[in-house]
């Protein structure tokens, strides 16, 4: 499944309304689920759902997580 980046975090709610929204930072290769620091954060990330993400090379991020 190709991922579908989104500049809003809305848009990429409506693209998938079943999923849950993550920031993907492209330049760490990692992604950030909400509620963790760097959600939304930086120049060089997008929104994506999560379904699209987790079948690409991106792993999740552990910072934040408990």
């Amino acid at each position: 499944m190709p991922l579908t980046p989104f500049r809003y975090e809305g848009q990429a709610q409506r693209h998938c309304p079943g999923d849950k929204v993550v920031w993907l930072d492209f330049r760490k290769g990692v992604y950030y689920a909400k509620g963790q620091k760097r959600y939304g954060q930086g120049f060089d990330g997008s929104f994506v759902c999560l379904n699209e993400v987790r079948g690409s090379s991106y792993r999740r991020s552990l910072l934040g997580l408990r």
